[in-house]
């Protein structure tokens, strides 16, 4: 190999151009031509330079560098509490429940009309504020009554629950549930509460 081929190949070499069978012709021609191989490393410091130059990052300014912070958002402070309310939902949802039957309290003597709930109401006899189921009768389900007075001479297949009122029950009477009166306001919350679970947990 002559030294002009040499030369041109030596660009290809430090381009990664070069094919094996040539490269191992230059790398023979270099061990053997020292005036080749005092130009391929001149060649080879120039290629480096250039790759430096190309490849260096400029120089950043602590004034560039602290505009640049400074133009960033902030992150937003999260309160103590909502990461409280954030781990313990169970606790925050009861909690406002609570607090809104608390508010529905100075409701509790409001409204002097009575409310009569029930399956079978067509079985109960009303009488001004009275609800009464005969004898001979049968009610199958639950009754509730608020704000009225309940007189049982029949058959109820469920619970009674009297709200701000009375319970009368005669010896004919069966009542085959739980018979439940309910006049202070606490007493009426926590019946509120359970017949919410009650519906919640019922399919």
């Amino acid at each position: 190999m002559d030294c002009k081929l040499a030369v041109s190949l030596m660009h290809e070499y430090l381009d990664g151009d070069l094919l094996d069978e040539e490269t191992d012709e230059l790398k023979q021609h270099l061990a053997e031509c020292e005036e080749c191989r005092i130009a391929f490393k001149q060649l080879e410091q120039t290629d480096m330079l250039l790759f430096a130059v190309n490849h260096r990052k400029p120089p950043v300014s602590d004034e560039l560098t602290a505009r640049i912070m400074q133009s960033l958002p902030k992150s937003k402070q999260t309160h103590v509490w909502w990461t409280w309310l954030k781990r313990h939902p169970a606790l925050t949802a009861a909690a406002a429940f609570f607090i809104i039957l608390l508010g529905t309290l100075p409701l509790w003597n409001e409204g002097p009309e009575m409310i009569v709930k029930g399956t079978d109401l067509d079985q109960v006899v009303i009488e001004g504020n009275s609800v009464i189921v005969p004898e001979g009768r049968t009610i199958a389900g639950n009754l509730t009554i608020e704000k009225g007075q309940a007189k049982i001479y029949g058959d109820v297949e469920g619970n009674v629950t009297v709200i701000d009122g009375g319970i009368f029950q005669a010896s004919t009477a069966h009542i085959s549930g739980q018979v439940q009166s309910i006049n202070q306001s606490v007493d009426w919350v926590w019946y509120k509460i359970a017949n919410v679970f009650s519906e919640v947990a019922s399919p």
